[in-house]
C-alpha cells in the first residue's frame, strides 16, 4: 500500500506529501490489522478535499471505533494514530452502515483540489496535446492509466518532434532538454 500511494500521488504531482501519506496508510491499515483482525478486508481510497489529500481506510468492523489515546513512555504500542494526529491537518472516524472508515487530511499546499492539473504549464501542455489529437478528459487522467498512457505516448512524440526541429534549426537538443529540465525542476521548487 505504501508504495501504491507513493505512485498513486507521484502521478498526481504531490511528491512533497508521499512520506506523510505512507505513514497514515500504514498506520491506519495496521490499526485494522490488530485491533479487526489480519485478514479483514479492508478499503484504501484516496481522494482530493479541496486542496487537502484525503486518505481513507474502510473495515467491516463498527464496533472497533480508533482512538487516540495518551501513551506511557516506553509503550511499544498505541502510537499509531498519534503519528497520524502530529502529521495530518485532520482525522476522524465516520460510521457509514455496514462499514466504519478512519481517515486522515494532509495539507499539500496546493491553492485547490485540482491546482496540481490546472496549471498554466498544464493547460498549455494540453493545448498542444489537443492540436495533436490527443486530448485527456479529465476523467480519464483521475480514473484511467490507459488515457494518461495515450497522453504520455503523444507527449513523448511532441518533444522528439520538437527536438527534431530544433536540431533541424541549427540548435543543440540536449542543451534545449537540460534547460528545460532546470526549468521544470526550478517550477517544481517553487511550487513546493
Amino acid at each position: 500500500m505504501r508504495r501504491a500511494i507513493g505512485r498513486h500521488l507521484a502521478l498526481w504531482g504531490l511528491g512533497a506529501v508521499v512520506r506523510d501519506a505512507q505513514l497514515c496508510v500504514s498506520e491506519l491499515a495496521a490499526n485494522v490489522i490488530k485491533h479487526v483482525g489480519p485478514g479483514t478486508p479492508a478499503r484504501l481510497a484516496v481522494s482530493m478535499n479541496g486542496s487537502r489529500l484525503r486518505i481513507e481506510v474502510s473495515d467491516p468492523d463498527t464496533r472497533v471505533l480508533p482512538v487516540l489515546r495518551s501513551v506511557a513512555d516506553g509503550s511499544e504500542d498505541g502510537r499509531g494514530l498519534a503519528l497520524v494526529d502530529g502529521v495530518a491537518e485532520r482525522w476522524g472516524v465516520d460510521l457509514r452502515g455496514d462499514s466504519k472508515v478512519t481517515w486522515c487530511e494532509l495539507v499539500t499546499g496546493l491553492r485547490s483540489s485540482v491546482d496540481h492539473a490546472d496549471g498554466p504549464q498544464v493547460a498549455k501542455a494540453e493545448a498542444l496535446l489537443g492540436l495533436m489529437g490527443a486530448v485527456v478528459e479529465p476523467e480519464e487522467v483521475s480514473y484511467g492509466r490507459l488515457g494518461v498512457a495515450r497522453a504520455e505516448e503523444s507527449a513523448i512524440n511532441l518533444i522528439a518532434d520538437l527536438l527534431h526541429w530544433l536540431r533541424a534549426h541549427g540548435c543543440d537538443p540536449d542543451g534545449a532538454l537540460d534547460r528545460a529540465q532546470t526549468h521544470f525542476e526550478a517550477e517544481l521548487g517553487e511550487a513546493v
